[in-house]
C-alpha cells in the first residue's frame, strides 16, 4: 500500500507525579512509626532515632548524649528521611509500574525488605551507628513502608503513554 502511514506504537510510561505522592505519603507514614512505634518497642528515646538519622548528614556528632531535644537534629533528619523516602519510592514505582494495586502492594513490601536489608547489610559500613537498629520491627516498617509505597503509587497512578519511536517497538 503506497503512501499508508506505518502504525504508531504506543508505550506506557511511568507517573512520577505519583510516584512523588507515593513517597510523601509512606515516608510519612514510616517516620512516625519510626519515631514513635520502634523506639517504644525497642525501649529507646523518640530523640535517640531522630539523631540517628540526623547523623548521616550532620556527622556523628549529634549521637553524643544526652538524647534530648535538639531542633537542628530534627530537620536535618526530616531532610534525610523524605530524601531517601522519594528516591526509595521512586525505584519501587518503577519497578511495580502496571503490576497492579495487589502486585504494588506485594512487590513494594519485597522491595521494602530488600531495602532493610541495604540499610542494614552494606551501608552499617558507612554509618555503623545504625547497626544498633536491626531489630524486627525496624525491618517491619521497611516492609510496610515499601507496600503503602507501592499500594499508594498504583492507586494515584495516571495512564500516560507516549509514542515508542524506537525502530522495534515495544511488547
Amino acid at each position: 500500500m503506497v503512501g499508508a502511514a506505518a502504525p504508531i506504537h504506543m508505550r506506557q510510561v511511568g507517573d512520577w507525579r505519583a510516584a512523588s505522592w507515593a513517597g510523601l505519603i509512606a515516608g510519612t507514614v514510616f517516620l512516625l512509626v519510626t519515631l514513635f512505634v520502634v523506639p517504644a518497642l525497642m525501649g529507646g528515646s523518640f530523640w535517640i532515632s531522630v539523631r540517628l538519622v540526623a547523623s548521616i548528614l550532620l556527622g556523628r556528632d549529634v549521637l553524643a548524649p544526652p538524647a534530648t531535644a535538639d531542633a537542628g537534629a530534627l530537620v536535618a533528619a526530616i531532610a534525610v528521611h523524605y530524601v531517601l523516602a522519594l528516591a526509595m519510592a521512586a525505584v519501587i514505582a518503577y519497578v511495580v509500574h502496571r503490576g497492579g494495586l495487589v502486585g504494588g502492594i506485594l512487590v513494594g513490601g519485597i522491595l521494602g525488605l530488600a531495602f532493610y536489608f541495604i540499610d542494614y547489610y552494606t551501608l552499617t559500613y558507612f554509618f555503623p551507628q545504625f547497626f544498633a537498629m536491626k531489630h524486627w520491627s525496624v525491618l517491619a516498617s521497611h516492609v510496610l513502608f515499601g507496600a503503602l509505597a507501592g499500594g499508594t503509587y498504583e492507586l494515584l497512578e495516571d495512564q500516560i503513554f507516549e509514542a515508542d519511536l524506537s525502530p522495534f517497538g515495544s511488547n
